[in-house]
């Protein structure tokens, strides 16, 4: 596999399933490397953690709830605030899953090359970066 092919040739059936969180706090710690390298290169991004909760009413003070978290998301912005891409780990690839605003599909880095996903957000910030 080359280290920048389409997500379509992975395995992307379990991208939406709930993780634990050994899982999201492996793949936050991987994200933060592209994070990092963004930053230094002046690029704003954040990461989204989602946690959703299902509270069952059965009349009780306390509800039993059950509580499903999501992989962690970096979303990256321009100096406008638009949002420019998504970077999320594939489920048992290794990979870097990008979304490119302006892009068709989802590329896939090899994990050990971050710099690669990095470079693919800034060539896809729009002129107004600062």
């Amino acid at each position: 596999m080359t280290s920048a092919q389409t997500a379509a040739q992975l395995d992307l059936d379990h991208l939406a399933d709930p993780v634990t969180d050994a899982t999201a706090e492996k793949r936050d710690q991987t994200l933060a490397v592209v994070q990092r390298l963004l930053t230094a290169r002046g690029v704003r991004s954040y990461v989204v953690h989602t946690v959703e909760l299902t509270l069952f009413g059965d009349g009780k003070p306390y509800p039993p709830v059950q509580r499903d978290r999501n992989a962690p998301e970096l979303t990256v912005h321009s100096a406008a605030g638009r949002v420019v891409a998504t970077v999320i780990m594939g489920p048992r690839s290794g990979y870097y899953l990008v979304s490119l605003r302006n892009g068709a599909e989802l590329q896939a880095v090899r994990r050990e090359h971050p710099e690669k996903a990095a470079n693919l957000i800034c060539a896809a910030q729009p002129g107004d970066r600062t």
